[in-house]
């Protein structure tokens, strides 16, 4: 187990290298970017944003401000919480997204070339597996 967390360690320094350069294209971050894409199929709280993201709701809040600062997302009324405001995505933020998507897509390919589709859902699965087991400690 010792040797999958280092492993998961040094992955995701070089995934964050990665995703630096790719929302790049979008005029993003790659903090930004994960921010925005808690909310691209719906509005979310900020906490929702964090929880889904698996970040402090301090560090999405301190985010989401500047997004909406740029015109990237907005607050909306949450009825289900007055003091708690939804963010959204607005149209630049969409399209700051696709632009990254037009340089991800090749991206994943090419990462994912010579690696058969079964090992990448067994590792998902039992990345979920291990997450889930984590959030319940």
């Amino acid at each position: 187990m010792t040797d999958v967390i280092l492993a998961t360690f040094r992955l995701n320094a070089r995934l964050m290298e990665a995703a630096q350069d790719l929302a790049a294209h979008g005029g993003l971050t790659a903090a930004w970017w994960q921010v925005l894409g808690g909310v691209l199929d719906e509005p979310r709280s900020v906490a929702e944003v964090g929880r889904i993201m698996g970040v402090s709701r301090q560090g999405v809040q301190r985010i989401a401000d500047l997004l909406v600062e740029r015109g990237l997302a907005e607050y909306q009324p949450n009825p289900a919480h007055r003091r708690a405001k939804l963010l959204a995505c607005t149209e630049a933020g969409y399209w700051a997204i696709r632009q990254i998507a037009v340089a991800q897509h090749p991206f994943a390919a090419k990462l994912s070339k010579d690696v058969a589709l079964d090992d990448l859902r067994t590792t998902l699965d039992t990345m979920r597996t291990l997450i889930t087991r984590l959030e319940e400690a």
